[in-house]
C-alpha cells in the first residue's frame, strides 16, 4: 500500500498528484484543528462549569464578577462583561431614571444575547474547515480515481491490451485517491460531530449564566424594570 501511495505521489499525472496534495494539505490542517480543538474545548467547559459554580455560589453580582475576574479569558466572564459595560452606560447616560429603567433590562438582555453569540463563534471557529473536509475530500478523491481510470481506459486503447499487467497499476493508483479521500474525511465528520456536542454543551452553560446574571440584575438592582428574564 504504501508502495502504491508513493507512486501516486511520485509518477502519476498531474491531476492526480495536485488531488493527492491537496488531500495531504487537508489532513494535516484537520488534523491540527482536530488536536487544538479538544485542547481548547475541554477547557472552556471546564470553566464554564467552575466559573457557574463561582456565579452561583457568590452573594452579589460585584462580588461574582470579581471571582470570575481571576480568569478574564473565560467565555462566561466575558458575557458578563458585556452586561456590565452596557449597564454602566446606561447609568451614566443623560437619561430620567424612569427611562433608565425601562431600558435597563432589555439593554442588558441584547448585551447578553451578543456576549453569548460573540463568545459562540469564537470557541467554534476553525469547525467550518472540519466539515468542509467532510463534504469536500470524498468528492475529490471520487474525482482522482474517475481520471485515473479514464487515463487507464485510455493506455487500453493505445496499447491494445486489456491484460492486469497493462491497467493493474493504473487502476490501483486510481482508486489510491478515493482511499484518502476517506482517510481524510472520517475523521474530520467524527471529531466535527463530537465538537458539535461540546459546543452545544457550552452554549447551555452561557444562556443558563445569562438568564441568571438577568435574574440578579432585576434582583440586586432597583432602578431596573421588571421586564421579565428571557435571554
Amino acid at each position: 500500500m504504501t508502495d502504491i501511495f508513493l507512486r501516486v505521489l511520485t509518477e502519476s499525472g498531474l491531476v492526480i498528484q495536485t488531488i493527492m496534495y491537496l488531500l495531504i494539505a487537508m489532513s494535516i490542517a484537520s488534523w491540527s484543528i482536530i488536536f487544538m480543538k479538544i485542547i481548547q474545548l475541554r477547557k472552556v467547559r471546564k470553566q464554564c462549569v467552575e466559573q457557574f459554580e463561582l456565579f452561583q455560589q457568590s452573594g452579589d453580582i460585584t462580588s461574582a464578577m470579581k471571582s470570575m475576574s481571576q480568569n478574564q479569558t473565560s467565555p462566561m466572564y466575558m458575557v458578563g462583561s458585556f452586561a456590565l459595560k452596557e449597564l454602566r452606560r446606561l447609568e451614566k447616560a443623560d437619561l430620567s431614571p424612569s427611562v433608565k429603567g425601562r431600558l435597563a433590562i432589555d439593554n442588558v438582555r441584547r448585551a447578553l444575547r451578543q456576549g453569548v453569540s460573540v463568545q459562540l463563534d469564537e470557541v467554534g471557529s476553525s469547525l467550518v474547515f472540519l466539515s468542509t473536509c467532510t463534504n469536500i475530500a470524498p468528492f475529490l478523491g471520487l474525482f482522482g480515481t474517475v481520471w485515473g481510470i479514464m487515463r487507464s481506459f485510455h493506455e487500453i486503447g493505445m496499447m491494445k491490451s486489456a491484460s492486469l499487467i497493462v491497467v493493474g497499476p493504473g487502476i490501483a493508483e486510481a482508486l489510491t485517491t478515493t482511499v484518502f479521500g476517506l482517510a481524510v474525511a472520517i475523521p474530520a465528520a467524527m471529531f466535527y460531530n463530537g465538537f458539535v456536542g461540546m459546543m452545544a454543551s457550552i452554549e447551555t452553560y452561557l444562556v443558563n449564566f445569562a438568564s441568571s446574571f438577568l435574574n440578579r440584575i432585576q434582583r440586586e438592582l432597583a432602578w431596573t424594570a421588571e421586564n421579565g428574564s428571557d435571554i
